[in-house]
């Protein structure tokens, strides 16, 4: 049995990962913050588990994952995906804002990690997918703290690929450009035609299409991969 852990687990991108690694053969655990019911009924759904924690939390979030290793003994496979973002001026961003976006993004990403890459270590094996977005490839106005974070998000994949590389242990990241999910909702159907045509590919993304690009990096087919950011976007930005 292959055992991941999803953050941001109960909707969206997060329960659609969650759903594909569950029909290619995982044992997941479906991280969520809030989102208590949907978590749960889509680990029943899967056949996995829904574990409760802040990512943003460094204590609440090492001794959630500290249980998750004691019950099933090794993860294989932790997707950094949980996410949050905000459309404003950078100028009229609130410190409270900006800190929540800088703590669930990219510290959350480096708690968790951090809190697994012992026993992957000690393992000799595993594997870390780190959900980024094209913002942190290129940066976007009025998105400019969730550009950094996710910026971060890049960085620190390929760093921490480096130095995980020795043990075997592949660090990679998916870049999503425009997909069709309940943080993108706030645009107006204007706006959303405007986009549209922003992208070559003329259509917007889907959840599946970022879950397709993590089963592939966490399989054997991409053996040879690490430290890499995988653009899914449709040729927006390239």
């Amino acid at each position: 049995m292959k055992y991941a852990l999803v953050t941001g687990g109960s909707r969206g991108i997060g329960a659609q990962i969650c759903k594909e690694l569950s029909e290619n053969g995982y044992f997941v655990y479906v991280n969520y913050n809030s989102s208590y019911e949907k978590a749960n009924q889509l680990a029943a759904e899967i056949g996995g588990k829904a574990v409760g924690f802040d990512v943003s939390d460094t204590e609440n979030a090492k001794n959630k994952i500290n249980e998750i290793l004691i019950e099933c003994k090794h993860l294989d496979l932790l997707v950094n995906n949980a996410g949050v973002s905000e459309i404003e001026l950078f100028n009229f961003t609130s410190q409270e804002n900006a800190d929540k976006i800088l703590n669930i993004n990219l510290k959350g990403t480096l708690n968790c990690s951090r809190a697994v890459v012992s026993s992957m270590v000690n393992n000799k094996s595993g594997c870390i997918i780190n959900i980024s977005s094209m913002w942190g490839q290129c940066g976007a106005s009025c998105e400019v703290d969730y550009s950094a974070s996710k910026a971060g998000v890049i960085g620190f994949t390929k760093a921490l690929a480096k130095e995980l590389a020795p043990s075997g242990i592949r660090v990679n990241c998916v870049s999503p450009g425009f997909i069709t999910t309940e943080m993108n909702k706030k645009f107006t159907k204007d706006e959303l035609e405007d986009i549209r045509d922003e992208i070559p590919l003329g259509i917007f993304g889907t959840p599946a299409d970022i879950a397709n690009a993590v089963i592939f990096l966490a399989s054997e087919k991409a053996s040879f991969i690490t430290g890499q950011t995988l653009a899914v976007n449709g040729g927006m930005i390239i």
